[in-house]
């Protein structure tokens, strides 16, 4: 009985040292896998970082496009605004040109 007993034993001890070392092999894959799980979630988070900064950079360069435009045309409206205003106050000299002429030589001619 005895003998039954040691082999009983040694059944279970053998069977313990079996489950030991495929829990020793299940952590390691787990932590394998931890690895690539983390490899993975660090390419995508690079993939998304990249993906951001070219939408933005998109985003952006239409944002000083579109200023760019505004600018543009209100400075063309300044420039056809100001040339006007000129056209308008040369306009005015030359109407009132003879009559400042006479006097001035009216003024001079007193002295």
């Amino acid at each position: 009985m005895s003998t039954m007993a040691d082999s009983s034993v040694s059944g279970i001890i053998k069977a313990l040292s079996d489950l030991e070392n495929d829990l020793d092999n299940l952590n390691t894959k787990v932590a394998d896998m931890k690895k690539q799980v983390s490899k993975k979630t660090q390419s995508e988070i690079d993939n998304l970082v990249e993906k951001t900064r070219v939408m933005a950079t998109e985003e952006a360069e239409k944002v000083i496009n579109s200023s760019k435009d505004k600018a543009k045309k209100e400075s063309e409206k300044i420039n056809q605004d100001s040339e006007a205003k000129l056209a308008e106050i040369q306009n005015k000299i030359d109407s009132n040109f003879d009559e400042a002429i006479e006097h001035v030589v009216s003024t001079v001619l007193k002295v």
